[in-house]
């Protein structure tokens, strides 16, 4: 049975495998973001605007693959997953981690933040629900996730995914090196 994380050298060319079976199954965008439309736009009557469109011509392969990275996560976690696995970064980073307050070295997850209890902090909270709703609002703002920019938009040579690509970068190391270590 397979236990822990796949090596780069498997995972990454998967990945890249997955743009040209996108485009030859003759789909022209692949990312994620933009199933949450397509669901609301199957499920929400038609009264709003925005979700009036025929989403099964759009979007149905992608509500598709959304739900097999569900039932493939689920699968992995029930069948996969090391009840005690340990995230394996490195001790100085753990170190850092701990100057920041986060001592949960169990799971990979610290529940500090990720649970229940932990959603009840402010810092929780704000990694959380705003965080949330943030990379949400990111996406639909940028047109796209950072899986439709840097792997579909990207290996289509597209401009505006490079400069969405670098935005996602610098955003996140913003809040690394800024912003995460004033909210914990």
């Amino acid at each position: 049975m397979i236990q822990g994380t796949w090596p780069w050298w498997v995972g990454g060319p998967l990945i890249g495998l997955v743009v040209p079976a996108v485009y030859l199954y003759g789909a022209k965008k692949w990312g994620v973001s933009s199933t949450l439309r397509h669901l609301c736009a199957a499920t929400i009557p038609a009264g709003i605007e925005y979700f009036r469109y025929d989403w099964r011509s759009r979007g149905g392969w992608q509500l598709l693959m959304a739900l097999g990275m569900v039932i493939g996560a689920a699968l992995a976690n029930a069948f996969l997953a090391s009840p005690d696995a340990v995230l394996p970064i490195s001790e100085r980073t753990w170190t850092a981690l701990a100057e920041l307050g986060l001592q949960d070295r169990e799971g990979m997850l610290p529940s500090s933040i990720f649970s229940w209890s932990g959603l009840a902090t402010l810092p929780g909270f704000i990694l959380i629900v705003v965080g949330g709703f943030l990379v949400g609002f990111g996406a639909r703002y940028a047109n796209g996730c950072t899986s439709g920019h840097a792997i579909s938009g990207l290996s289509n040579l597209q401009l505006s995914s490079l400069a969405a690509v670098i935005g996602f970068f610098m955003g996140g190391l913003t809040v690394t090196h800024l912003l995460l270590p004033l909210i914990l």
